[in-house]
């Protein structure tokens, strides 16, 4: 554990996640609390919020929760991977991990220049709006 564990409602300001979503998240086990207080209650550490970090960044860029945990699965492999240990990945299946975060990161650059087309064409209306109003 990295830093000092966190409760929930330290990690939700960190994150501006509420908590219900950050309940729901682990509910659908896409982040699991790296610890328990002595009275049982989940503690988050630093790992937690950027796990949570990235299902947050996500969300906004249409990456269903299907999706979010299928990259959060490759990047914990791809994390793992310790050459000569027993966690070593075989080259074939490094590659295969390699190429699908690599299509997410392909998708999220696509995602991100249809909102920035957006933005843009929001912007263009909302000045038209001034001008006509001028």
């Amino acid at each position: 554990m990295t830093g000092r564990p966190m409760q929930i409602g330290e990690v939700a300001a960190r994150t501006e996640l509420p908590l219900r979503t950050i309940r729901q998240y682990e509910d659908s086990g896409l982040v699991v609390p790296s610890a328990a207080s002595p009275g049982g209650f989940p503690l988050y550490t630093d790992a937690d919020v950027s796990r949570l970090m990235v299902v947050r960044r996500m969300k906004p860029l249409g990456f269903t929760l299907d999706e979010t945990r299928e990259l959060l699965t490759a990047v914990d492999l791809l994390s793992a991977d310790r050459p000569d240990t027993d966690t070593a990945l075989e080259p074939d299946e490094r590659a295969a991990l390699v190429a699908r975060v690599r299509r997410y990161e392909t998708a999220a650059a696509e995602r991100v220049a249809e909102l920035r087309a957006q933005l843009a064409r929001a912007e263009e209306f909302a000045d038209s709006l001034r001008t006509s109003l001028g």
